[in-house]
């Protein structure tokens, strides 16, 4: 017996003492940083260890002494901001990487100038093939058109310089278009053509197209441009689509994004972002809502939710849906008619009956519930219909449902949010671009109190989710971000109704742990805590203490995701 307690004695004595001569293994050390963790429990930092993707340690001491012997790489931060990586919570991935290869008019300051682009690209066309483009906004130009339907120019001057290309330019929202005599021509628009439920064909006085389909009605110069593509060969469509997808990418992790929440995928999409990420050809995270009809999606939906995919990379286990269109193209549904369209309130653009069903199907299978709304009377309806669907399923619990935009409520429905656990998924930079119209469409009290009240919603006790739906906006978090906590227009310093602004660390909150816990993903990502995937942005400004000025000069210096180097400055 006295040998066998001297045995365990003598290998014990062995195993303390080389543990204390080995040094812990790490693949990635960040030190010397000023680290904002996200985390109560620990909000700031200097250091974090990587390993395996994951954070091994992070710690207000100097990391680097204990882990340098055995880690790989380092990064000496020089005590630049680091904080978790930003999570895009609601745009459009391969609308956003379409946008980054078609003509895009984000920045264009007038018709004049969108009419020149698109000339300039005829010039480089064969007759028959299609010109699409997108970002144009009528309220944003520094001069009006002079020949206009409710600030929408007539088609003319532009059919005139394109006669043999057919011209489809979405407006910024996504919820119009404007087409050329040669695309309506395709499509069979007359002075007959009626506009469809939920949308408007405008026209002047004498009932002529102007050339402007609002909602709805966008859906016949779409199937013109439809019937084009399907010509196409299938290879170089499908070549397009993954060039897209992969300019996205960069354009997201030069910004500091490392998860991407896509606000509407198809199927077939929804199968290419699977491939993509089994095959470790995704390099950010991207969690995805499914997006198609009831009719559609009640015959196809038996392989989702799809979660933690290819190595965590894809997850689709959303339903996307909407009741409304965008305030901009008077597609907002409203209680009470528009400021400077009087006897009109929009309209909804899927009947109530669509949205029930689709809420019975993500009921069913689980998933979330993601529901386009702008106008008062849009997020009403959904609540509303949302509210009957957890009374009837009293044993479902946590499922937070989400209303895209939440960007007009009345003021009776802002409490709703945090009763009913739903999620108001909302964009900080709509707030500043969207703010010299806004008064105008809805008046001054419904803009002052029912207009992208982030501050109500969250002294209500809501969660919030913040993002910019690229590529209505650009897809950069930092123009948000500061929107977000000044509501000023970068442009002009015009502000809008700044007491419904956020701190700054509710700022962060919303773009980063906020998301993550909108999309069931806060045990994950979000907060700098060990355990969690090594998903990290360092930046040029320190976004919670630096001046309102010095937020638009943050550079992104560094980008990681699980761990490595995708972008470095």
């Amino acid at each position: 017996m006295s040998r066998i307690v001297f045995s365990i004695s003598i290998l014990s004595i062995l195993f303390l003492f080389s543990s204390c001569n080995s040094d812990p293994s790490a693949d990635l050390i960040l030190y010397n940083g000023n680290i904002y963790t996200v985390n109560e429990a620990m909000q700031t930092a200097s250091s974090i260890a990587v390993k395996d993707g994951k954070i091994l340690e992070i710690s207000g001491d100097n990391l680097l002494e204990k882990y340098k012997s055995s880690t790989p790489e380092t990064i000496d931060l020089r005590g630049a901001f680091t904080m978790p990586g930003f999570i895009e919570g609601h745009a459009h991935f391969s609308n956003l990487g379409k946008s980054l290869i078609n003509l895009n008019f984000l920045k264009s300051k007038n018709w004049n100038e969108i009419v020149g682009m698109v000339a300039e690209k005829a010039k480089t066309l064969k007759p028959g093939q299609w010109i699409e483009g997108r970002g144009w906004h009528q309220e944003k130009w520094d001069e009006s058109v002079e020949r206009n339907v409710l600030g929408y120019p007539y088609h003319d001057e532009l059919s005139a310089l394109t006669p043999d290309n057919p011209v489809i330019l979405y407006h910024a929202s996504g919820h119009g278009l404007f087409a050329n005599q040669k695309a309506m021509e395709l499509a069979g628009i007359s002075i007959e053509t009626p506009n469809p439920m939920g949308g408007e064909i405008v026209r002047d006085n004498n009932g002529n197209a102007i050339g402007v389909f609002e909602e709805t009605a966008m859906r016949t110069i779409r199937q013109a441009y439809q019937n084009y593509l399907n010509g196409l060969d299938q290879k170089e469509l499908d070549g397009f689509w993954y060039k897209g997808i992969a300019l996205a990418e960069e354009e997201c992790l030069k910004k500091g994004i490392t998860s991407f929440q896509d606000a509407g995928s198809l199927f077939e999409e929804i199968d290419r972002y699977k491939s993509l990420a089994e095959n470790g050809e995704l390099d950010l995270r991207l969690w995805a809502m499914v997006r198609h009809s009831y009719d559609v999606l009640k015959d196809n939906i038996d392989g989702l939710p799809v979660i933690n995919h290819g190595n965590n990379y894809f997850t689709c286990r959303a339903i996307k849906a909407a009741v409304d269109g965008a305030l901009g193209s008077y597609g907002a549904w409203l209680l009470e008619a528009y400021n400077d369209k009087p006897d009109f309130v929009g309209q909804n653009v899927s009947s109530i009956e669509e949205l029930e069903n689709i809420a019975n199907l993500a009921m069913k299978k689980d998933m979330q519930y993601c529901v386009h709304a702008i106008g008062d009377r849009g997020n009403r309806e959904v609540l509303d219909i949302m509210a009957d669907m957890f009374k009837a399923n009293p044993e479902k619990e946590d499922l937070r449902w989400r209303v895209e935009h939440a960007q007009h409520l009345n003021p009776d429905d802002i409490p709703r949010f945090k009763e009913m656990g739903v999620i108001a998924s909302m964009q900080g930079i709509h707030c500043t671009s969207d703010a010299p119209f806004v008064e105008k469409r809805l008046g001054k009290w419904r803009a002052k109190y029912g207009a992208y009240v982030w501050k109500s919603l969250l002294d209500s006790g809501a969660k919030i989710a913040n993002g910019t739906d690229a590529p209505v906006e650009d897809v950069d978090p930092i123009p948000s971000f500061y929107a977000s906590v000044t509501r000023k227009r970068i442009d002009n310093g015009f502000e809008f109704f700044t007491e419904q602004k956020m701190t700054r660390a509710q700022a962060v909150h919303s773009y980063t742990l906020g998301n993550a816990y909108a999309a069931f993903e806060e045990d994950q990502k979000g907060s700098l805590v060990e355990g969690k995937f090594a998903d990290i942005v360092v930046l040029s400004q320190d976004l919670i203490n630096c001046s309102d000025d010095d937020i638009l000069k943050t550079e992104v210096l560094y980008t990681i995701v699980d761990g490595k180097v995708k972008y470095k400055k």
